[in-house]
């Protein structure tokens, strides 16, 4: 491939466009074609329905991918970008290399159980029967060419095009990504914010400040708000602990399986030394969620140092020292059998309620007057977890239709996103370079607000669209 002799690079944007995922931007420079995120599509039929889609870029013309972190919204993809002929280096942090190899070959069962649903569907119906979006065979080339590269450290990756991971405190691994590229000895800077932490987040640290940038990709998903304190949040969810103990009844949390369910860990942990956790037995029902607590416990290096009770328990026992009424539900069988249970404490995933062993235990418990369901995380419009937070009152689950009597519970302050504040905060850093913000990642109204709360901090601001381009 013949590549342009312009010294202008281009970025242009392919997901997480007006919509919360899907994260994907390709960087063209002088030096090669480099993606910034390969994520899939989540939400209701129609949002998900994209990533059936060809990709609008030739895969196998790519040089280089760069990883923000492992959420399948940010990675979920890069198994059909491989399938599609891609055969470059996958650039990553060491937890994200981690955490990939498992996200990425559950996504890919779930693709071929529900390609083999679909196909029994069709083949009573006389109708064409249809292949999985990519198998655990592309998810191994995905897992073959990934490269880690620890935060701080400098790595050229396209001709002419550095590249540094700094801690971005959302999850474990995940990165702001800053992008150096070099042209007729200047050197212009593209800073992806990736998803920034909130600064309230008991395990990671605070998102690394950034003090430049030509060019700012910046995420939005909280831009039209901000999140309820820690102490507030924390108020409330001992109270509701409380009620579902007098009442007898379970709590129920359906959580994602990396970063909110090892946050909710540590605090159930923390009530439970403190004397403060009436529940006495506490279940994950989750063998992603387990496999991606025993990943976070490798990485204590990169926690915060607040707690040396929690770090020491962690590298010594792991979480169920942290939390010794801990039960871990692996197989099936033992998650059926907390059908039977009463008066405990069950994380399950999803965390927007859209699979997963969640909606089991939502149809033995959800119209039970006695149960509480914690919501502890970002709804989009369209899923089960958003219906529930509006108010809805009947529910299909697996084939039943369920009474909503449940008290439902929403805690803002455990969002792993950072709120308006801290992203207006963060960017206002950058305010002296006088960067350009393109805004993605967010639902159009968090969008709009902040954008706003931008441009009266006199920075240049616009909303970024699918397919548009610019030069850096």
């Amino acid at each position: 491939m013949i590549r342009s002799s312009t010294t202008k690079a281009k970025l242009t944007s392919y997901g997480a466009t007006r919509q919360v995922t899907g994260s994907c931007h390709l960087l063209e420079t002088a030096g090669g074609r480099l993606l910034l995120d390969c994520g899939m599509f989540q939400g209701p039929p129609d949002v998900e329905a994209q990533n059936q889609l060809d990709f609008p870029f030739d895969p196998a013309s790519l040089d280089a991918v760069v990883v923000s972190h492992a959420h399948i919204d940010h990675s979920g993809l890069l198994p059909k970008l491989v399938k599609a002929g891609y055969r470059g280096p996958i650039y990553v942090t060491p937890p994200t290399n981690d955490l990939l190899d498992l996200l990425l070959k559950d996504a890919a069962h779930l693709e071929m159980m529900d390609a083999q649903w679909e196909n029994k569907r069709r083949q009573r119906a006389g109708k064409r029967l249809i292949e999985p979006l990519y198998t655990l065979d592309d998810v191994g080339q995905v897992l073959s060419q990934r490269i880690s590269i620890p935060y701080g450290e400098a790595m050229e990756v396209l001709p002419g095009v550095g590249l540094h991971f700094h801690d971005a405190g959302h999850i474990i691994g995940a990165a702001i990504v800053e992008l150096v590229l070099e042209s007729g000895g200047k050197n212009r800077t593209l800073v992806f914010s990736g998803d920034l932490g909130n600064r309230c987040s008991p395990l990671l640290r605070d998102p690394e400040k950034m003090d430049r940038a030509d060019v700012l990709l910046l995420e939005s998903t909280y831009g039209d708000r901000d999140h309820r304190s820690l102490p507030e949040t924390l108020d409330e969810l001992r109270l509701a602990l409380q009620q579902a103990s007098k009442g007898g009844g379970n709590v129920l949390i359906p959580s994602f399986a990396v970063g909110r369910t090892q946050d909710i860990l540590y605090w159930l942990g923390r009530f439970y030394r403190d004397g403060q956790l009436p529940q006495q037995r506490v279940f994950v029902d989750s063998p992603m969620a387990i496999e991606a607590s025993e990943i976070y416990a490798r990485y204590t290096g990169l926690f915060n140092r607040d707690d040396p009770e929690f770090n020491r328990a962690l590298e010594h026992g792991g979480w169920q020292a942290w939390l010794p009424i801990l039960s871990y539900s692996r197989t099936s069988e033992e998650s059926m059998a907390l059908n039977k249970v009463q008066g405990a404490i069950i994380i399950a995933g999803s965390g927007m309620c859209t699979g997963g062993r969640i909606r089991h235990h939502f149809k033995y418990n959800l119209w039970r007057r006695d149960t509480h369901v914690i919501i502890s995380g970002f709804q989009p419009r369209g899923t089960l977890g958003r219906r529930l937070v509006d108010g809805v009152r009947r529910v299909s689950i697996l084939g039943s239709e369920i009474a909503v009597r449940a008290t439902i519970h929403t805690l803002g302050g455990f969002s792993a996103h950072a709120g308006q504040t801290e992203l207006v905060s963060w960017a206002l850093g950058m305010r002296p370079s006088d960067p350009r913000v393109y805004l993605v990642h967010g639902e159009v109204e968090a969008m709009e607000a902040l954008k706003q709360c931008l441009h009266q901090s006199k920075m240049r601001v616009e909303i970024a669209e699918y397919g548009s381009s610019i030069t850096i």
